[in-house]
């Protein structure tokens, strides 16, 4: 299946120069002068080596045919990352290493999508937003006017994101998980 370069997120698995590629980052650029273009950072997934590639935005790539199968995030197990299949609740453990900078977005007892391709798990597709719990965060002294717009976090599964002062401990917040930014704060 073809999809356009702008179309490309955050853990897409490509067909690219006879390989099979996992997105790691996008950076889409619109330059003043010329075409806009996404500039994709991607790691092979048999040997692991990484390759920078711009393409317009406009162009086609081959998005790998994969199996997707909806799983349940179950617990971690050492350096492993515990699956069940929800239709045959059958096991897989996939490493840090597998999952490629998304398992701080995972929480337990959450479904999630992985891609089987020829049969392996290759690959998780997140949700575009994720809602987490602020596990730490610097307390705003009130009448600061000379504080920045945005403060650190550290989020309950230890992604470290920017917030508003107005965020504290507890709350719980949006975060897309392309970008690893703040959204919004969620309802409790």
């Amino acid at each position: 299946m073809k999809i356009s370069a702008s179309d490309v997120r955050v853990g897409n698995l490509l067909e690219y120069q006879g390989k099979l590629w996992r997105v790691l980052k996008k950076n889409h650029v619109k330059p003043g002068k010329g075409g806009a273009f996404a500039q994709l950072e991607m790691k092979e997934i048999h040997d692991g080596t990484k390759l920078n590639e711009r393409f317009r935005s406009e162009e086609k790539l081959e998005k790998a045919h994969v199996e997707p199968r909806q799983m349940q995030y179950l617990y971690l197990d050492g350096e492993s990352y515990v699956f069940m299949d929800l239709e045959t609740y059958e096991q897989i453990q996939l490493t840090t290493e597998d999952l490629s900078g998304q398992a701080e977005y995972l929480l337990p007892n959450v479904d999630i999508q992985i891609n089987f391709h020829n049969g392996n798990p290759i690959g998780v597709e997140l949700p575009a937003t994720v809602t987490l719990e602020i596990a730490d965060t610097e307390s705003v002294v009130k009448g600061q006017t000379a504080a920045s717009s945005a403060k650190p976090a550290i989020v309950e599964t230890g992604l470290r994101v920017m917030v508003p002062p107005f965020v504290s401990v507890g709350d719980r917040v949006r975060v897309n998980t392309d970008t690893g930014e703040y959204m919004e704060r969620a309802d409790n």
